[in-house]
């Protein structure tokens, strides 16, 4: 019962509730022998009115359901909810290698991702600490985990890109900037939950194979072991273009389409989520559910202010019943 209700002995006032049904059918019981005993059934039958005796007892049951949500109330009812995180760590990890640049998602993969970014941090709950790492052929930790989200914001405004797709890397400094954090609040027994959020559109081609050592799947197996979910959004089309200087110098349009199966293997590996999106709407919606997600947590907590609502109105109708339909109180 204490998985349920907060203070569960409160439910055996349920038997006084009982006792006083009990009471009122043999109160009304007697009344009816007695009235049956000494009084000419004829004249009774004419003078008793017979709608106000088929509903005389609604009152009383009315009020006798309220009171026994009332004493369900004092029984402090618990329930499951969402209620906002207040400590958390969070880290962006966003590609800014020369794919972004395509347009197959306007006015550009990177611009979307800037205007996501920047809306995430704004509606993330203030009390967690917010972090960015960026990362083309290298990684760079352009905002260590803080409350103060417009730090974020403003170095997304910032993003330039490069050369080469380092995925790992970009794992790598999340993680340590996670790993610091930690370290400063006391260790990892005080440590908030911490969750990395990548964004890529790409193919890691530096180390070429993901399960080298600075890899991207090294790096999800990593986190696995830190206990730091990474969550990817694929982000783009399969129709993506760039253009980009040839061997000769001249300008040619190089295909960029979106990789899902290494980003779906890193979240899988590491247990987070894999999302997709290829415009910044649907980039937005899945920002929005990343939000629900890292910046709330259910908890159980008291829910007993619907059970005294209806059982106090309950009560008040049942007594408003009463003087209007037997002129007394049940």
């Amino acid at each position: 019962m204490g998985r349920w209700f907060a203070h569960p002995w409160w439910l055996l006032s349920i038997l006084l509730v009982v006792a006083l049904v009990a009471a009122y059918v043999f109160a009304m019981r007697r009344r009816k022998s007695r009235a049956l005993r000494f009084a000419n059934l004829d004249v009774l039958r004419s003078v008793t009115p017979t709608t106000r005796d088929r509903f005389r007892h609604v009152p009383f049951a009315v009020l006798s359901v309220g009171l026994l949500l009332l004493t369900i109330a004092m029984a402090g009812p618990l329930a499951e909810r969402d209620v906002p995180r207040n400590r958390a760590t969070v880290m962006l990890v966003v590609d800014v290698s020369n794919s972004m640049m395509a347009t197959d998602v306007a006015p550009s993969r990177l611009e979307a991702a800037q205007a996501a970014g920047k809306r995430f941090a704004d509606e993330l709950t203030a009390g967690i600490n917010l972090g960015l790492v960026s990362f083309a052929g290298t990684a760079s930790t352009l905002v260590s985990p803080t409350p103060d989200h417009n730090a974020t914001k403003n170095a997304l405004g910032k993003l330039k890109l490069a050369d080469k797709t380092a995925t790992g890397e970009g794992i790598f400094a999340a993680l340590d900037q996670i790993q610091t954090l930690n370290s400063a609040l006391g260790g990892d027994s005080h440590a908030p939950p911490a969750h990395i959020v990548l964004l890529s559109d790409g193919k890691q081609t530096v180390p070429e194979s993901p399960n080298a050592d600075r890899g991207g799947f090294t790096a999800a197996r990593k986190a696995k072991e830190e206990n730091i979910p990474v969550s990817t959004i694929s982000f783009g089309t399969l129709s993506g273009t760039v253009e980009l200087e040839g061997p000769n110098g001249q300008m040619q349009r190089v295909p960029v389409p979106v990789d899902d199966d290494s980003l779906r293997q890193i979240a899988n590996i590491s247990g987070g989520a894999f999302y997709t999106a290829s415009s910044l709407d649907e980039l937005n919606k899945v920002y929005s559910t990343l939000r629900e997600q890292i910046g709330t947590e259910r908890q159980r907590g008291d829910n007993s202010r619907p059970w005294l609502i209806a059982g106090t109105l309950l009560v008040l109708a049942g007594t408003a019943g009463a003087l209007f339909l037997n002129r007394r109180l049940p």
